[in-house]
């Protein structure tokens, strides 16, 4: 699994996305960050959310 962070030339703003060892689209995020640090925190985030809940709506 492989995260890149970019900025978005439309909005001047950061995304990330992360891809899966076969190289296709796992997740992105749907918020964009003002700051290059912001977008590197909700990285991290996700990165750490193993233990997160998962919940059957």
């Amino acid at each position: 699994m492989k995260f890149i962070y970019y900025r978005e030339e439309s909005s001047n703003l950061w995304r990330w996305t992360l891809y899966g060892e076969d190289r296709r689209k796992v997740a992105e995020s749907v918020e964009k960050y003002y700051n290059q640090a912001d977008c590197l925190a909700a990285i991290e985030l996700v990165k750490n959310s193993k233990d997160a809940e998962v919940n059957q709506r």
